[in-house]
């Protein structure tokens, strides 16, 4: 492993080697501990768990449900926390077009509509740890208070809420009021950054940033693919659409997002013309990506979102004269018009040039669109039909329970949210909130896991974006300038909308290669950007972060670790609070036992002293395996 400069420990016991990339931390025998403890955050890297993690080794044969215990936390460890400010789209939009008929005939079996299966539905009771645990699922991290607040109002209470609050100020107007719109600034992206970090660290409607992110990386952009100007405009754009739709329907959600300038110039939608005697023929990157990603994939799906076999083997979904014809249909698309460059340009819906759309009979899938169709008419049935898919239920849920909840879903569970997507209860299909709903709220969501191939590795950003809800982070001047942290080396190897391809940061069917995971047929998706060295700079760049966050960057972010001073001479009762509130007290005895002893030897004799400890106990809990993963 990376040594690690050890700031929190006495200047005689600091013996870390941050120069050796890949040295073995040097401590005194006091410490050997906390070094013992800083090393298994690696096991990650074999199998989701290891030697000293308390973690568990994996079956040898994958089930279909994982093992549960009780729907609190964990009882025997308890411890007694919209659309941007633009000027509207003159140009026609697919809602005001004249929709030429289409036809369909289907060619799969589809899947049968009925009411949201609520029997996995749990409303129990929740302890203190469970409140913990809820909100590491739904949220981008919690104070202590809220951790309490949460387990006293339960999760039904909470999701109300939440789904109540009104959207707070979105990224155009946080930019504009801030002077990004400067014309100096026209080419400069940095400002992005500011506005994703200020909204997912310090904004109330905490599940919606939160469900805003895992859409961004289902429904994908990527800032550095966006060859524009204004990016953070645009991008900032494509982020406040996501906003306004998170909590309505998924149709009204897809129709947007595709008419965003940010997603017309990631995926080339944008200028994307007919074919011409020149030779030129409609770009396909879109209607691929439309929908291999955003709505059907690969394979035809059941319900419960398993493969559909025929004679023992999948379906496709498409094929390439779908895609062929999908591209057609999808032509013609261009900046809105009347804003003569201005960073509203990129802020408001792409208009349809009917001279460069494709207007002759095109099909795909089983939609027929007939000659004479417009842009924004060919869009609407483009739409319909794969919103109609029987695909999108399952394929979209899955996604999301993987986002939020756990990598390996059971079939059971699956079908459930599908369900919910198919029908809300009230014959609405794409209803966000029941889908949300049905996420969070199933029993395997809300039931503690305790089979060693439940949960999921948590994510860079979540576990820095924890860290900073839980202990205040604050920006007094509310200029949040933290910047890009993509970097594995020195930061956290992930940033927001900066995923290096449309694939996302990594793919919900990755199967880490050479691991127990596997032989028995377990996805892994976070592992695809977990290297030994990522770990390593991440809990250096989390060292550093904790002991003094100003330092990474020009930055005037301060956090607040009050609560936590106040206990920090007993080493037990500081450590059991900050496990509480980082990890729903799921740390294994040993972790526990290497933490306690480590904190126990700390001095305490002055101020400084205690503040050392608490540094310490935070950044300890969040080296452990049981942190790292989920459950």
């Amino acid at each position: 492993m990376t040594a690690l400069v050890s700031e929190f420990l006495p200047e005689r016991d600091r013996e870390f080697d941050a120069s050796a990339v890949d040295a073995e931390p040097s401590l005194p025998a006091s410490h050997a501990a906390t070094a013992t403890l800083i090393a298994s955050a690696a096991a990650v890297l074999a199998a989701c768990g290891g030697a000293g993690s308390d973690v568990g080794t994996l079956p040898s044969s994958a089930t279909s449900a994982s093992s549960q215990s009780s729907v609190t936390g964990n009882a025997a460890q308890s411890v007694p926390s919209a659309a941007p400010n633009a000027p509207a789209a003159a140009p026609t939009t697919p809602t005001s077009s004249t929709t030429p008929t289409s036809s369909t005939t289907s060619t799969s079996s589809p899947a049968t509509v009925k009411t949201a299966d609520v029997s996995g539905v749990t409303d129990a009771p929740i302890d203190l740890p469970g409140a913990a645990r809820f909100l590491a699922q739904t949220t981008f991290g919690a104070s202590r208070a809220e951790i309490a607040r949460t387990q006293q109002m339960g999760v039904t209470a909470w999701l109300d809420e939440q789904f109540a609050m009104p959207l707070g100020t979105s990224h155009f107007q946080w930019l504009k009021s801030k002077g990004y719109d400067n014309t100096t600034l026209i080419f400069n992206s940095s400002s992005f950054d500011y506005t994703v970090w200020r909204a997912f660290l310090s904004s109330p409607d905490q599940l919606r940033q939160r469900v805003v992110y895992a859409l961004s990386q289902i429904l994908v952009v990527s800032i550095s693919g966006v060859n524009s100007a204004w990016t953070p405009f645009s991008v900032g754009n494509y982020l406040d659409v996501m906003g306004a739709n998170a909590f309505g329907n998924f149709r009204t959600l897809l129709e947007q997002v595709t008419l965003t300038p940010a997603m017309g110039d990631y995926l080339n939608m944008r200028g994307n013309r007919k074919a011409d005697s020149t030779g030129r023929l409609p770009d396909e990157n879109y209607a691929r990506e439309l929908m291999q990603l955003f709505t059907i994939g690969l394979t035809e799906l059941n319900p419960d979102g398993t493969p559909r076999l025929v004679g023992g083997q999948p379906q496709d979904t498409y094929d390439l004269d779908d895609v062929t014809g999908l591209a057609r249909l999808l032509t013609g698309w261009e900046y809105a018009v009347g804003y003569d460059g201005a960073p509203e340009q990129y802020a408001t819906p792409m208009f349809c040039y009917p001279a460069r759309h494709e207007s002759g009979a095109s099909s795909f899938l089983t939609v027929n669109v007939p000659g004479g169709n417009d842009g924004p008419g060919a869009l609407k049935l483009v739409l319909d039909g794969l919103f109609a898919h029987p695909n999108v239920g399952p394929f979209i849920g899955r996604q999301l329970i993987q986002r939020l909840v756990t990598s390996n879903p059971s079939p059971a569970y699956v079908g459930r949210v599908a369900a919910a997507f198919a029908n809300n209860g009230a014959g609405v299909r794409g209803d966000m909130k029941a889908l949300i709903r049905a996420v969070l709220t199933d029993v395997e969501a809300r039931t503690v896991q305790t089979a060693p191939e439940a949960g999921k590795l948590v994510e860079p950003v979540l576990r820095f974006t924890q860290f900073a809800r839980a202990f205040g982070v604050n920006s007094p001047s509310g200029d949040w300038k933290l910047g890009n942290l993509s970097d594995p080396a020195t930061r956290l190897g992930q940033s927001p909308l900066h995923s290096p391809t449309v694939f996302n940061f990594f793919q919900p069917g990755f199967v880490p290669p050479n691991t127990a995971l596997a032989p028995v047929g377990l996805v892994a998706p976070e592992l695809q950007i977990t290297s030994e060295s990522s770990v390593a700079g991440y809990l250096n760049f989390m060292q550093t972060v904790i002991n003094n966050i100003a330092s990474i960057g020009a930055t005037d972010l301060v956090v607040d670790y009050s609560g936590l001073q106040s206990i920090a001479a007993d080493a037990n009762a500081l450590a059991a609070e900050v496990e509480l509130i980082l990890a729903a007290n799921r740390l294994g005895l040993t972790n526990r036992t290497l933490i306690r002893n480590a904190l126990t030897s700390m001095p305490i004799a002055t101020v400084a002293n205690l503040l050392d400890r608490v540094k310490a106990a935070i950044l300890l809990t969040m080296a452990t395996p049981e942190y790292l993963v989920l459950r």
